[in-house]
């Protein structure tokens, strides 16, 4: 067998090192995955549900609408969710109760009302956790869902959310309630185009408080159920 020159062996060497180096180089500019599953987390903006649509109240205000909003999913057989602001809740524990006694889930929307992209790794966390504790306390229910306020969020938001048991959740229709105080424009926004799957959201608002037997009723009409976010996302939360 012919040997190989010393050379010739450097050079092979030296080609061998390079491409080690080149394969580490790609791999440290991968994307970072930062969850302990390995499967990198994300907001969801619709469910998987084919028959199914989830109305969801963002609640920092209304009490007397969040009543009235009861009433009528009752009437209807409805389920929906209510995502609750900590503050709100803090005042209002009777009819955070009322919620949950009456079926429905109940999800986080943080205490304050803070744009949460703004906030740190560890300010999203105790954001997030004051106002999961208290409604855990308050009703004895495990909350595993949070709406960020005013859909503000970015990676580390959904990152500690996912920390404290919970799935990030946006939305596929905005009825924009608390802006276009006006029944119709509500009512168009929940029914134009919907389909199984979809998150509607909207506010306890007069106006929208009006428009929800339409609403309802368009999706009896049309073979279509309201459900929990839970429920639309696969979960089974009701």
């Amino acid at each position: 067998m012919k040997r190989l020159s010393a050379r010739t062996i450097t050079a092979f060497t030296n080609a061998a090192l390079l491409a080690v180096v080149l394969i580490v180089g790609a791999v440290c500019f991968l994307p970072a995955v930062s969850t302990a599953s390995g499967m990198e987390e994300k907001a969801y903006y619709e469910g998987s549900s084919q028959d199914g649509v989830s109305l969801m109240f963002n609640v920092y205000w209304g009490t007397e609408q969040v009543n009235g909003i009861l009433d009528v999913l009752d009437e209807y057989g409805a389920k929906a969710t209510f995502f609750i602001g900590g503050s709100w809740a803090d005042d209002n524990v009777d009819t955070l109760k009322k919620i949950a006694e009456r079926g429905h889930e109940l999800g986080s929307h943080g205490y304050f009302h803070r744009d949460h992209d703004k906030l740190s790794r560890s300010e999203n966390v105790q954001e997030i956790k004051t106002s999961l504790e208290f409604i855990s306390r308050a009703t004895g229910v495990t909350v595993t869902l949070f709406a960020p306020p005013s859909g503000a969020y970015n990676s580390q938001t959904v990152e500690a959310a996912a920390e404290l048991g919970c799935k990030t959740v946006m939305w596929s229709k905005d009825t924009i309630d608390w802006r276009d105080k006006d029944k119709s424009v509500c009512y168009r926004r929940a029914t134009e185009k919907v389909k199984g799957g979809d998150l509607i959201l909207m506010h306890p608002m007069e106006h929208t408080l009006q428009a929800l037997p339409e609403i309802l009723e368009y999706y009896r009409s049309h073979s279509l159920r309201a459900i929990t976010v839970g429920e639309n996302l696969g979960g089974g939360n009701t």
